[in-house]
């Protein structure tokens, strides 16, 4: 398992912008073998996700780091308006079938944000 330095923690406000970054995919998706990914902070923790809406594989974002809702409680899909909960990844509301967000592994210390992989070697 090792940590990857995703950003500083103080670039994550809470129900503020969130962070971008690719994770390596099982599959090919597009031009090589990484997948979009984001972390955001809700209610004070971080949280991370692949950056595909449930219902089909589009990006959430309607521009860069945008995800939550105007009212700051959800994550929204741009192009389907379908609700996530922050704090799970849950659908909660619209066209995607009850499926949630692919949550990551991620972890906060030092004031950095970090991803963890698995099946890497630190160092």
């Amino acid at each position: 398992m090792s940590e990857r330095v995703i950003c500083a923690s103080e670039q994550l406000i809470d129900g503020g912008l969130g962070v971008r970054f690719a994770i390596a995919s099982e599959r090919k998706v597009g031009d090589g073998d990484t997948a979009p990914a984001f972390a955001i902070r809700f209610r004070g923790r971080v949280h991370a996700y692949l950056n595909r809406c449930g219902h089909v594989p589009v990006e959430l974002d309607w521009q860069a780091g945008e995800f939550f809702d105007y009212s700051g409680l959800y994550l929204i899909c741009a192009t389907h308006g379908a609700l996530y909960a922050p704090e799970t990844g849950r659908c909660t509301a619209g066209r995607c079938n009850g499926k949630g967000l692919q949550k990551l592994d991620i972890g906060e210390h030092g004031g950095q944000v970090f991803l963890i992989e698995e099946g890497k070697a630190s160092g």
